[in-house]
């Protein structure tokens, strides 16, 4: 079925033709007909199915059919659980809606950067408002922003907002909205913390599972290589060299691994950037830029950061370290293989990290395929692992009797720390 059976308006049909898009994904075949008519939504989606489509498309076409006065109240909330998606999000919104009313107005909010300008913007109204929940909650307090005649909210990615623990910031902002509302929820998985939330928030929802729970694409290539850990960076320099790698994103389990890892592939003269939540959201817009436009050849993230990381070709994923979490396995590798389109997803495993990958096996429900890079092979015993040099420590500054020590908590909507 093409998307003008859908039932959408001419605009958004011809901004929908021109991002080369012909025929809708499963998600958004099942959603865009259920989110036009009202209905409420549970939606279970791993990423690269198409999801943000399958709402934002519906919503705009709604959106279009009202006359706007000088002052709109925001009637669509979309929530994310970072920076990053809320990013996308909003592009999406921008890109979809490109031809209809011109007055339309779209704003995404979130933590990390300075409010006040966030204020000015949102001042006479917005149509679509994108928001992490924490920064949300600051403009809330602020006044900046009333909730009290959205007709559409929006979950997006429900279960990572659970796992970070946006849940009572979640519950406060539901708490704002008018009790009469669509409500459209999507999630990776239908996990019992999901069913509770949604108790009580969705009505008679209609229910789409469009691909099984825990499984990645079938176009992406699963290997896992095994070496020592000493010689992962060595060999993730090979493969990138060696294979000619163009664009690939990097999966490490801690800030500082990322920033470590990206000052080696560097200094091996390859292009790359950290991406993760102690960057400021300056640098980490210049990096997710620099990768899509090709200029930053390797992009190194944590789990959290990636979230929202959108490339229609990305072909390769790596797991330079295998995720505390299974589940995080598959949203890592989701990165690769989207919209029908092959990737590769590596994943480089140490001797203390087999049995994360086994139950990543047991996850997936199949073996991923083990193999070995010659001259990289794992040897038949863990080699002894070599103590880092103690570290000096730094100064306390802290010690200073006469630094100001209050303990007086700051004023979260300056501080830019949430959301």
């Amino acid at each position: 079925m093409p998307f003008s059976k859908l039932g959408l308006s001419d605009p958004l049909l011809r901004a929908i033709a021109e991002a080369g898009y012909t025929t809708p994904s499963p998600i958004q075949s099942e959603a865009i007909p259920a989110v036009l008519k009202g209905h409420d939504l549970l939606a279970a989606a791993q990423t690269g199915t198409g999801k943000t489509a399958g709402f934002t498309l519906p919503l705009l076409h709604r959106l279009s059919q009202y006359s706007f006065s000088a002052n709109r109240p925001v009637r669509v909330l979309i929530l994310t659980p970072t920076r990053e998606l809320a990013a996308q999000v909003g592009e999406s919104v921008n890109k979809y809606g490109a031809y209809l009313h011109p007055r339309l107005k779209t704003e995404v909010v979130f933590g990390g950067v300075k409010i006040n300008p966030q204020m000015m913007r949102l001042r006479g109204g917005v149509d679509v408002l994108v928001a992490t929940p924490g920064r949300l909650l600051d403009l809330l307090s602020q006044n900046a922003v009333k909730l009290d005649k959205v007709e559409t909210l929006v979950l997006d990615e429900a279960d990572r907002m659970l796992d970070m623990g946006f849940i009572r910031d979640i519950r406060k902002i539901i708490a704002l909205l008018p009790k009469k509302r669509q409500n459209l929820l999507f999630s990776a998985t239908f996990s019992e913390d999901i069913r509770k939330l949604t108790t009580g928030l969705l009505v008679n929802p209609i229910k789409i599972e469009v691909a099984p729970r825990n499984q990645a694409a079938e176009t992406v290539e699963q290997i896992a290589y095994l070496c020592n850990k000493a010689d992962k960076t060595t060999l993730l320099c090979h493969l990138i060299k060696t294979n000619n790698w163009q664009q690939a994103l990097v999966f490490t389990s801690t800030k500082h691994g990322a920033n470590r890892l990206t000052e080696k592939l560097n200094k091996e003269n390859i292009n790359a950037a950290a991406i993760h939540g102690n960057k400021s959201q300056g640098a980490r817009t210049s990096a997710l830029a620099g990768f899509k436009s090709g200029e930053i050849r390797v992009l190194v993230a944590t789990d959290v950061a990636a979230r929202g990381i959108d490339i229609a070709l990305l072909p390769h994923v790596v797991n330079y370290e295998l995720p505390r979490s299974p589940a995080d396995y598959v949203h890592r590798i989701g990165r690769t293989g989207r919209a029908g389109e092959e990737g590769q997803a590596i994943s480089l495993v140490s001797h203390d990290e087999l049995g994360a990958l086994k139950v990543i096996d047991k996850l997936i429900g199949k073996p991923i395929k083990r193999e070995q890079v010659p001259g990289f092979e794992a040897s038949a015993t863990p080699p002894p692992q070599v103590a880092e040099p103690a570290r000096t420590p730094a100064p306390n500054r802290r010690s200073n009797p006469t630094r100001n020590t209050s303990t007086t908590p700051r004023n979260p909507a300056k501080s830019g720390r949430r959301g």
